[in-house]
């Protein structure tokens, strides 16, 4: 069969990408602040300290009045980070905004080959990913993510080729690097764990050590005060009651009036979460790797002491899962894509920090308080779907291209 979309429509999406690029590109250079880059900077800066000895006493103000930015990674990722300090900061952002959508080009592009297999390498399908890239780049995670310079992109990437590789060591060895890097895409170790992939687990967690020891033989004294002092220290990043936190200590403490810490109310709250994660987690298709990731990201982002905005980009492999995994086309799908595209386009939890007087302050209107806990409602109402709905059918959604006909039997499900 012929794929249903004609070489010119795939180049007319080329196209809509290249414009979205060069929009965003345009608002960067156009606008005061579109070239700050904080969080680039810190990484970039930052890690230049470590040759003072001063890595984890660096602070970047130039640009963040409220709040001084410490290097608050692993002491790997300044390894990781410090030969860029020696090129021209302005070559190396715009080579990192770049570099950041064409990564998210290469996640979604994993995603639909994780339900479609090899077709999602044909026209139809490459369109797709071209399309959600152009529009993606314009969503609030990844407005942020361009926004701050952030990694978190080319996390989620490392993450989905190591879910969609059959490797043990290439998958464990990705995640334990990454996880070294930056704390967050440990919790893709839980995937393993899902899928049995026991070798991959363990790989991932020798990896991560290994880079912990890494650092402590080149770095000495500032690893050590990094996994003996900071390791940990939710203050250190930020301020856990404002509302672009979007974790399950945020949501709570936001809804409580203060910082419920650790504390019996959050542990109930994770304890809860995890069940309901599980729960999903059983009810998916024994074949579904995207599925699954994606319960297990959203589970990271809820325990999480701080999410902020720009480390939701899991949103977006969620957003192909809704539209166009196994319960695609019911009407309760249908509200949860809904509800998650108005979300993250519209940028709500953006919205409402226009209504915080300081980033700072933690007690709020009951209103606003409740609203600031909409990516936590999301979740859970994404995981109460996947349990409600059941186990789906085994095979993965097929394209809506014309029907072919075929007098052997139906192809076998693609791993």
């Amino acid at each position: 069969m012929s794929d249903p979309v004609r070489p010119h429509r795939l180049w007319w999406c080329a196209a809509l990408l290249a414009v979205s690029v060069g929009a965003r590109l345009a608002w960067n250079f156009l606008t005061p602040n579109g070239m700050n880059l904080v969080d680039l900077h810190v990484y970039v800066d930052g890690s230049a300290a470590l040759l003072r000895g001063e890595l984890y006493d660096f602070t970047y103000t130039r640009d963040t009045p409220e709040f001084s930015l410490p290097f608050t990674y692993p002491p790997f990722a300044a390894l990781v980070f410090f030969p860029l300090h020696y090129l021209p900061f302005p070559v190396v952002g715009v080579a990192w905004q770049l570099l950041t959508v064409a990564a998210l080009f290469g996640l979604l592009r994993i995603c639909l080959e994780l339900l479609f297999g090899s077709a999602a390498h044909g026209a139809r399908w490459t369109a797709v990913a071209l399309v959600w890239t152009a529009a993606g780049i314009w969503t609030e995670p990844i407005r942020t993510t361009l926004d701050y310079g952030q990694v978190n992109v080319f996390l989620a990437f490392g993450v989905m080729v190591a879910v969609r590789s059959n490797r043990w060591w290439l998958s464990g060895g990705l995640v334990g690097l990454l996880a070294g890097i930056k704390l967050t895409p440990a919790i893709a170790g839980m995937y393993f764990v899902a899928r049995r992939r026991w070798a991959a687990a363990f790989f991932s967690a020798a990896t991560f050590a290994a880079t912990v020891a890494i650092s402590w033989l080149v770095l000495g004294d500032q690893a050590r005060t990094y996994f003996t002092t900071l390791f940990g220290d939710a203050d250190r990043i930020g301020p856990v009651g404002s509302v672009w936190n979007q974790s399950l200590r945020g949501a709570l403490s936001r809804i409580v009036g203060h910082d419920v810490g650790t504390g019996p109310l959050w542990l109930a709250a994770v304890a809860a979460s995890a069940v309901l994660a599980v729960a999903a987690w059983r009810a998916l298709g024994p074949d579904d790797r995207l599925g699954t990731i994606v319960v297990v990201e959203l589970f990271g982002l809820l325990v999480s002491p701080i999410s902020w905005m720009h480390h939701w980009v899991w949103v977006l492999p969620m957003l192909l899962w809704l539209v166009y995994g196994p319960l695609a086309g019911r009407p309760g799908t249908r509200v949860l894509a809904g509800f998650w595209a108005v979300l993250t386009v519209v940028g709500v939890p953006w919205l409402l920090g226009l209504a915080q007087d300081s980033m700072w302050d933690i007690s709020r209107p009951a209103l606003l308080a409740w609203a600031g806990a909409c990516n936590v409602v999301g979740v859970l109402a994404v995981y109460t779907w996947i349990v409600y709905t059941g186990r789906p059918a085994a095979a993965p959604p097929v394209s809506r291209g014309p029907a072919r006909r075929s007098s052997g039997p139906a192809p076998r499900p693609t791993r």
